[in-house]
């Protein structure tokens, strides 16, 4: 089978980048692909980080991708279809996350379509965490022309529904990001981070927005004994002066370290194996790629009860949900993970690991096309 990957490939980094390379790479052990990529990705004001683009500290898998789509120019996206049906795929993927990328990848999906090409898009997020008036419609006409979509949660999967109710799709959660290699001693780990080896350590990873709930966490701080110190790791989308303020004012800045910047990859396996938890104070989500990551590593997650979080880390059990999204219940919830034994939650992640595969998601995307 041939199938077609158009999305954000290498060059580009981060996240959806590293997703779409793993998931081409396990398309790729059975089937003939080609990856498709953008000329312009983003306009520059509507990226507020430092660069869209791979650094030489990035451990990002460098996918040989044609670059033929522009999100700001509309004739390139006549033109993206039309190359992509002269390589005569059997179905196209996508994956979609901005309401901004609607008419662009909208307009590639609907010409294929016409085509007789199907297009299947992975969603992370159908209605975005910090909404605009445009939102909903946007992606309601983008759904339609896609032939079926993969949800990977519940949350936006209901709001999949809510647009388009009789659109083909499966639920499957975000496989584990397993590139950026195995854990390295925690003693290291937190030595090279200027952290106190003997402290409970938890960790706030990934970019810094308002939604994730940063705020919450530093007065969960206030609440926590001496025994506990808090990473902060990620670049801030927007002024971080609030959050500077609010952990000079806490009365624990002596116990919170920040790195507010992007983290490259090469990096990562030094924070997470330096924390005992991974914490997400998430004010709004659907789901979190930051929970693959940790899953990895084998770090326990304690996280808000919003979006999707619950069903990827309750059900599984390797981690624990706050009754509410405030810094008490935080404070409250995160001592417990340690009183009822991180071991018990490590166990737990083992287990889950065995079936958050690229390849076991890979093949739900193909049986889903099988029955379109």
């Amino acid at each position: 089978m041939r199938i077609a990957y158009l999305s954000t490939f290498y060059p580009f980094r981060g996240g959806i980048a590293q997703f779409n390379a793993d998931l081409l790479e396990a398309f790729g052990k059975q089937h003939e692909v080609k990856a498709f990529t953008f000329t312009r990705q983003y306009p520059s004001f509507l990226f507020p980080g430092k660069t869209q683009y791979v650094t030489e500290q990035d451990k990002a898998k460098k996918v040989d991708s044609q670059a033929i789509l522009d999100t700001v120019n509309p004739f390139s996206w006549c033109r993206a279809a039309s190359r992509i049906a002269d390589w005569k795929p059997d179905f196209v993927v996508m994956k979609y996350w901005m309401s901004y990328l609607a008419p662009s990848l909208g307009t590639v999906a609907r010409r294929l379509r016409r085509k007789g090409i199907p297009t299947i898009t992975v969603l992370d997020n159908v209605i975005p965490h910090e909404t605009k008036f445009f939102d909903k419609p946007f992606s309601r006409w983008f759904l339609r022309q896609n032939s079926g979509c993969v949800a990977m949660s519940e949350a936006v999967l209901r709001d999949m529904l809510s647009l388009t109710p009789d659109k083909p799709y499966i639920l499957q959660p975000h496989p584990l990001y397993d590139h950026f290699g195995a854990r390295i001693d925690p003693k290291e780990a937190r030595e090279a981070l200027g952290l106190d080896p003997a402290r409970r350590t938890l960790l706030f990873f990934g970019l810094i927005r308002d939604y994730k709930g940063l705020d919450l966490l530093i007065d969960a701080m206030t609440q926590l004994g001496p025994q506990y110190q808090l990473v902060i790791a990620g670049e801030s989308y927007g002024s971080f002066d609030k959050y500077e303020a609010q952990i000079a004012a806490s009365g624990c800045a002596d116990r919170i370290r920040v790195f507010n910047r992007y983290i490259d990859d090469d990096e990562v396996p030094k924070f997470f194996s330096a924390a005992d938890v991974c914490v997400l104070p998430y004010k709004s989500a659907t789901q979190s790629g930051i929970t693959a990551i940790a899953l990895h590593f084998e770090v326990p997650v304690v996280a808000t009860p919003v979006g999707g979080l619950a069903e990827s880390i309750e059900k599984p059990g390797i981690g624990l949900m706050t009754p509410a999204i405030s810094a008490e219940s935080l404070a409250e919830t995160i001592p417990q993970l340690y009183d009822r034994g991180l071991d018990t939650f490590v166990a737990n992640i083992r287990k889950a690991k065995q079936t958050m595969t690229w390849d076991v998601f890979a093949d739900k995307i193909l049986l889903l096309k099988s029955k379109i």
